[in-house]
């Protein structure tokens, strides 16, 4: 598959969409970020229902299409910014026209829910950014929302994790896909589901059960993935629950025994998911991965530059 690899850096004056495609936010929450995108001298737009109500949703499956419909069909937005995840991304996946992200092709950052738009824009051979969202950017850290804008503005960075007697050394070069384990695992059966191979796969997740994620991860290896990967990062594994009757693994030792026959870089505790330090990542760019005694690094830059954060 051949991705776009050119997606516009933003520079001050750009104008960035914020929308809501799932759940309600709170209007404190969406003027906070907009005033954090101002500050970096980017102008703001708030699609019309992005802090209404309807039920769960921040508005009908007709009004929340139509907001980020309006975001991708805009040529003066240069990055859709979805507020928060939740659930209803899936509800409207199918309906949204997608050719104008082709054809003037915009960064659209989110990360749990929003994991529905980064696998169909991977299939489509289009970047997105796995990134933090206006809900969280009150409790991030500066590295969260410094990678954020890096991403954003075309710069190099990269992403250290920390050592861990789990984490299994090696290097590996790959395009980077994934997300919300949760999302991944529904998305097995779609028949847009793109394309694993060579590429370096991340996960994370939010209050699963342990065996939840194990079935969700014995899915992935009998698709094939796990075949397919050069390398996984596993990053935040946030508030975990075990049965009365504990599973007998951890999460570490889940992906390690389903890995057991594979020599790929493997590393626990990757500061990326549902955390307050949730860096960005360019999902759909090839990115530079290594694993060592001193931690592991996800480079997205040129080879020479510095691991830095």
């Amino acid at each position: 598959m051949s991705f776009i690899t050119d997606i516009p850096c933003l520079k001050p004056g750009d104008l960035v969409y914020i929308t809501a495609p799932a759940k309600s936010i709170d209007e404190l929450s969406v003027q906070y970020a907009k005033t954090v995108f101002e500050e970096r001298g980017y102008r703001v737009m708030i699609s019309p229902h992005c802090t209404g109500t309807h039920h769960y949703f921040s508005g009908t499956d007709e009004e929340r299409l139509r907001d980020l419909q309006a975001g991708i069909d805009d040529p003066d937005v240069k990055a859709i910014v979805c507020a928060r995840g939740g659930y209803g991304c899936v509800r409207i996946t199918d309906s949204i026209k997608w050719a104008g992200m082709l054809t003037q092709p915009k960064w659209l950052v989110g990360f749990s829910d929003v994991t529905f738009f980064h696998q169909h824009l991977h299939y489509l051979g289009v970047p997105s950014l796995h990134a933090t969202m206006p809900l969280n950017f009150p409790d991030n850290t500066p590295e969260a929302l410094d990678t954020l804008f890096s991403a954003l503005e075309g710069k190099n960075y990269s992403i250290a994790g920390p050592a861990s007697t789990n984490n299994r050394h090696g290097h590996a070069r790959g395009r980077l896909i994934g997300g919300n384990l949760s999302i991944l695992y529904s998305t097995l059966g779609s028949k847009e589901r793109p394309d694993y191979t060579n590429c370096i796969l991340f996960i994370e997740d939010l209050c699963e059960y342990i065996y939840h994620v194990d079935r969700m991860l014995q899915a992935i290896r009998r698709a094939g993935i796990l075949e397919q990967i050069t390398g996984i990062v596993v990053g935040g594994m946030t508030e975990m629950n075990d049965t009365a009757v504990p599973f007998g693994l951890t999460i570490d030792e889940i992906v390690l025994e389903l890995l057991q026959y594979r020599k790929i870089p493997v590393c626990f505790d990757f500061p990326a998911g549902h955390i307050n330090d949730n860096r960005a990542l360019i999902l759909g760019k090839e990115v530079r991965f290594e694993v060592n005694e001193h931690g592991s690094v996800l480079a997205f830059n040129s080879e020479h530059n510095q691991p830095g954060n």
